[in-house]
């Protein structure tokens, strides 16, 4: 049955960062704002409540799915003594009850018997076998876990919904989705039953769905049940609780990869406002949204909000971790190329030095992550260079910043050259890596066209470095496992084309057809039959 569509229409949206707001200034989207008018209420009196229930099925936030954000969302083990204990206190319940580890379901009686013993030795035992990523196992471990549920506890109880949600989740993270969807339905169906279909309990379970949809790429089915999921959540918790934003964030997520990307931008900055009101603006949570933020504005060519954005996760980063981290590293790394972009080449460079030096210390001279930062710094020099003739003849600092791309240029190709060697079975790796060797090889040509401005008319020589970037470039064609991902990736077949295209220009523009040897005129035509291959067939009708 087609899933029903909602569109979030927006309000009181704030414009530009920071991100701080009052509650009453939230964006709430329009399917929430119809009906009931006593949110605001309800999240001063229902805040206590969340707190009892959500810890009966499910602990912590709901799992994401997004970039970076891979968590398995466990359901909460409802015979757990801490969490039974938090529950009755302050309403006369009897701790000794529990003691002993007996649950005490809706109605106030126990249950226990040798299957609900089982069914908790399997669930804890599953968790644990998952965390050492013992994935085989802890799958049999879960399905044991369902199986006693179902006979200790009834088909239709809670327990077995907290059963089915942890299978589920674990056969997402193995992409088993056909098996995955049934046991999702299933717990939603239960909760439902069991609470009622505005509970929290269906909302936590609904995010998880939208997760599982969202990982298959299933964006209406992913956004349908995030919306569901918000409207339990903002009637419950209330429009500023970290809970209700993480769908919100998710939500945000789906509208972009929708293609509506002022909503989404909406949804993802409110959901960052609202995580900065509960003091959580430094959280590493916050730091991924913003940083996810400042990737769509960079995407939608606004470099300059982007920039106060990276400088928020940079300082975030600089307090939570200190520069003696990667990930500060990476952030330092991204506002270093905005700034490049911008024009700002001094605070540029200097980033992108701490960024090389933070990289050596923690990593090798030769890691892949050093030889990018080496490409950012050398494609720096290029574009900073410029070719302004002085008095004496020379010209200003343009040498320095030439000799120093090359060295860096080198570098970086050599070590990108001999990872795609060792890697040859690490496609993700290789990937990455033969971008950074295109890109590479590309500068080559953006460097001889420096050294050739630089040069009087008549001595610029022969770019011998442009004839050897260009049979490397052509030497990775020949490699088969190359050749597939150029194939099969677009943004590896575009770098390629352009940089085997730029490459041939400029050797083609270095002197005359009648000059030109034998060898170089099959090189030459080497290139061409490898674009002719790669482009579309123009239609000679």
């Amino acid at each position: 049955m087609a899933m029903r569509r909602l569109l979030p229409l927006f309000r009181g949206i704030r414009s530009t960062p920071p991100f701080t707001a009052s509650c009453s200034n939230r964006v709430i989207p329009s399917f929430l704002s119809s009906g009931s008018s006593d949110f605001g209420n309800n999240t001063r009196k229902n805040r206590n409540q969340w707190r009892l229930i959500a810890a009966i099925l499910f602990s912590g936030q709901a799992a994401v799915f997004l970039m970076d954000e891979k968590r398995i969302a466990y359901a909460q083990d409802v015979s757990s003594n801490k969490l039974l204990s938090e529950n009755t206190q302050g309403q006369g319940g009897n701790q000794e009850a529990y003691a002993s580890g007996l649950q005490r379901v809706e109605d106030g009686t126990v249950v226990s018997n040798e299957h609900t013993i089982k069914w908790r030795i399997f669930t804890d035992l599953g968790r644990d076998l998952f965390s050492k990523g013992k994935l085989d196992e802890a799958g049999k471990a879960f399905e044991s876990a369902l199986k006693e549920a179902r006979l200790g506890f009834g088909q239709r109880d809670p327990h077995v919904a907290s059963s089915c949600n942890n299978l589920a989740e674990l056969k997402r993270v193995r992409k088993k989705f056909e098996e995955a969807e049934p046991l999702y339905l299933e717990a939603i169906s239960i909760l439902e039953d069991s609470f009622g279909p505005d509970d929290i309990r269906v909302g936590a379970a609904l995010h998880n769905l939208g997760q599982f949809y969202l990982a298959q790429h299933k964006l209406d089915e992913a956004r349908f049940s995030y919306e569901r999921a918000l409207k339990i959540k903002a009637r419950i918790l209330g429009y500023n609780n970290p809970d209700y934003a993480s769908t919100v964030h998710h939500l945000g997520r789906v509208l972009y990869l929708q293609g509506k990307e002022k909503d989404a931008e909406a949804l993802i900055r409110e959901s960052i406002s609202i995580l900065e009101d509960n003091g959580l603006g430094e959280s590493s949570t916050c730091i991924r949204r913003m940083t996810t933020l400042s990737q769509i504005m960079l995407k939608s060519n606004r470099p300059a909000d982007a920039e106060m954005l990276q400088r928020k996760v940079l300082h975030a980063l600089e307090l939570l971790k200190g520069w003696d981290s990667l990930e500060t590293a990476k952030a330092a790394e991204a506002l270093a190329l905005t700034l490049q972009s911008l024009g700002n080449m001094k605070e540029s460079r200097e980033l992108l030095e701490k960024c090389l030096e933070v990289r050596k210390r923690i990593l090798s001279e030769d890691h892949i992550q050093v030889s990018s930062t080496m490409l950012h710094l050398a494609r720096l020099e290029l574009y900073d260079s410029k070719c302004v003739p002085l008095a004496n003849g020379k010209y200003s600092e343009t040498v320095e910043n030439l000799i120093r791309a090359k060295e860096l240029l080198d570098n970086s190709i050599r070590i990108m050259k001999a990872t795609l060697i060792k890697g040859k079975r690490k496609t993700d790796h290789i990937h990455v890596a033969l971008l950074l060797y295109l890109q590479g090889l590309d500068a080559v040509g953006l460097l001889e066209s420096k050294r050739h401005d630089m040069q009087s008319k008549g001595t610029a020589g022969y770019p011998y470095e442009v004839e050897h970037a260009l049979r490397e470039c052509i030497s990775i064609y020949n490699e088969p496992h190359l050749r597939s991902i150029l194939v099969n990736a677009p943004d590896a077949k575009a770098q390629y084309l352009t940089c085997l295209s730029r490459l041939s220009i400029m050797i083609g523009e270095s002197g005359d057809e009648k000059t030109r040897t034998k060898e170089l005129t099959d090189l030459m035509a080497t290139a061409n039959d490898i674009k002719d291959k790669f482009l579309p067939k123009k239609n000679t009708k």
